[in-house]
């Protein structure tokens, strides 16, 4: 493994709270939990301040997208059930999530450390991989240019691990949130890394991290000291090896600069389950709404697609997806709606639903398409 790589991962904190903060700054300091659907937006009252829901007040199936370190501090994280939550923190404040200002934000903290470090893989919304080998810089230097160009930026801090892969970097950028900074070197692994649990691994999941419990591992270090045949005995060859390399800090893996997104989704979870007769109006807006929102992705990224998608999921958690593939490239919200809807004919629709989405892919550059298909709206189920 090349070690003199110097690789970051720059991780944005508690980047959905931290943006809805910028818009409510009296809420510094408090307990803020961003998630769920219906009318918990904030109310402007009459001598201008805003009250806000409180998470006891939440009544749903929705779930908990980011929360502020106050809030976690109480038990509340991401992907945990908002009536859960609720029971934990139940005076946290509730505020609905905002993707399209995420979105914003996403952008703005990116094109700020390209100006500085170009060489980026995109992770996500709010994290990526930055690679300063090149950079004639110290690397603690770097890491304060970088977070302070982010912050004039967005007004947002964030958390920037440097070392010499993904792997190590990305257990770094964890290690003094919020707004820290940690630089590591491969000599300080066993002080630094091996006392981690092993589910600080990227790739090491609760399923895993269970099985080596039960085998008596629980450090990042005893899976290094464990033999690695004793791994691929219990977790196959394939993972096994994995294992051992990675915890001894080893990851080749290089910086992705490419950017080419393979698809493009968006997908809503009903507050109460919907039925496609006795609930078609109320469907239709919403199957409208997703095709529309693809459609502006597609635009905003200048994409075109050639396959679509759906996806549902029954009020048994059991889900169907259907796809259809066409003859020429399209992109707009009408034809995606058209396209999808042809999916739906192929699903049985005689019990609720629970979830709704639609999902585009065969993407190519807007320029490379040089037809759409146009015809008459098709009688679709909703």
């Amino acid at each position: 493994m090349d070690s003199s790589r110097r690789i970051a991962h720059l991780d944005m904190d508690a980047f959905f709270a931290s943006v809805e903060l910028l818009r409510y700054p009296e809420l510094r300091g408090q307990a803020v939990v961003v998630g769920g659907r219906g009318n918990y937006e904030p109310v402007k009252q009459a001598d201008g301040s805003w009250r806000f829901s409180r998470l006891r007040e939440y009544v749903g199936r929705g779930v908990v997208t980011t929360s502020t370190y106050e809030a976690r501090a109480l038990g509340v994280f991401s992907g945990m059930g908002l009536m859960k939550s609720a029971q934990l923190a139940p005076e946290a404040i509730l505020l609905p999530a905002n993707f399209d200002a995420y979105r914003h934000y996403s952008r703005r903290f990116k094109a700020a450390v390209a100006r500085i470090a170009p060489r980026i893989e995109d992770r996500g919304i709010d994290e990526i991989y930055i690679d300063l080998t090149e950079i004639p810089e110290n690397s603690a230097s770097l890491a304060r240019r970088l977070k302070q160009a982010v912050l004039e930026a967005t007004g947002l801090t964030c958390s920037i691990g440097i070392t010499p892969n993904k792997l190590l970097s990305k257990i770094c950028s964890d290690l003094e949130k919020p707004n820290g900074t940690t630089v590591l070197a491969m000599e300080d692994i066993p002080a630094r890394i091996w006392p981690l649990p092993a589910r600080k691994i990227n790739g090491i999941g609760p399923k895993a991290a269970d099985k080596l419990a039960r085998l008596g591992i629980q450090t990042i270090g005893e899976v290094a000291a464990t033999p690695v045949g004793f791994l691929t005995h219990h977790f196959g060859q394939a993972t096994g090896n994995w294992m051992h390399q990675v915890a001894h800090g080893i990851d080749n893996r290089p910086i992705s600069t490419a950017s080419e997104p393979k698809s493009i989704s968006r997908e809503s979870t009903f507050e109460r389950d919907l039925h496609a007769r006795h609930d078609k109006p109320e469907l239709s807006e919403i199957f409208t709404s997703l095709c529309q929102r693809v459609a502006s992705d597609l635009k905003r990224k200048g994409y075109v697609c050639r396959t679509i998608g759906i996806k549902l999921r029954y009020a048994d958690f059991r889900s169907v997806t259907r796809d259809i593939t066409l003859p020429t490239s399209v992109s707009d919200g009408s034809q995606i709606r058209r396209a999808a809807g042809e999916c739906l004919k192929r699903v049985p629709l005689n019990q609720r639903i629970r979830l709704l989405g639609v999902r585009v892919c065969g993407l190519s550059p807007l320029g490379e398409a040089d037809r759409v298909i146009r015809g008459v709206q098709a009688e679709l189920p909703f």
